[in-house]
């Protein structure tokens, strides 16, 4: 939940293993229009990532499933999931970028290597972040495994979090 607003949500993925995307975790932008389920969420990358189906400049994503293969049987949780598939098996033929889906194309090694670096660049601070809280809230005395439960509840911000775990 973005500023206590139920229709601003965020949301982070890892890269999926064997994928340039491996080191990184990725935030998602979530709003929940009016609509839903019945339309789907509005999901764009946050984090900046060199793929064939996201913008490098917006974070806007290409996959079907945010636009008319929506259902409303599905879930953000398996919106969450699909990102981090197409994060997996890049669709080329169906880019949101057409400069990286070129590169991806024509000169695969050199956009594996370019993915990795925005990875390396661009997605492991999130989970650095997310660690530093993590042991701030320990040192005030907290399990790991409450200060990372309360992190996630609040979607990594720490004053609440710490707030929930002195209650």
């Amino acid at each position: 939940m973005v500023n206590n607003n139920m229709d601003q949500l965020r949301g982070f993925i890892k890269g999926p293993k064997d994928t340039p995307y491996s080191e990184g975790t990725f935030e998602l932008g979530i709003t929940i229009p009016p609509m839903y389920p019945f339309v789907p969420p509005k999901v764009k990358f946050e984090t900046k990532v060199w793929h064939p189906n996201v913008s490098s400049q917006t974070g806007a994503i290409c996959l079907d499933i945010l636009k008319d293969q929506w259902a409303a049987a599905m879930t953000i949780k398996s919106v969450l999931f699909s990102i981090q598939l197409l994060l997996a098996s890049p669709e080329p033929n169906s880019p949101q970028d057409a400069v990286v889906a070129k590169q991806y194309m024509d000169h695969f090694d050199e956009w594996k290597d370019q993915a990795k670096q925005w990875t390396e660049k661009y997605a492991q601070e999130t989970e650095t972040k997310f660690e530093r809280n993590i042991k701030q809230l320990m040192e005030m005395g907290f399990s790991r495994e409450k200060c990372e439960k309360y992190l996630n509840k609040t979607n990594g911000n720490i004053e609440e979090a710490a707030a929930k775990l002195l209650k």
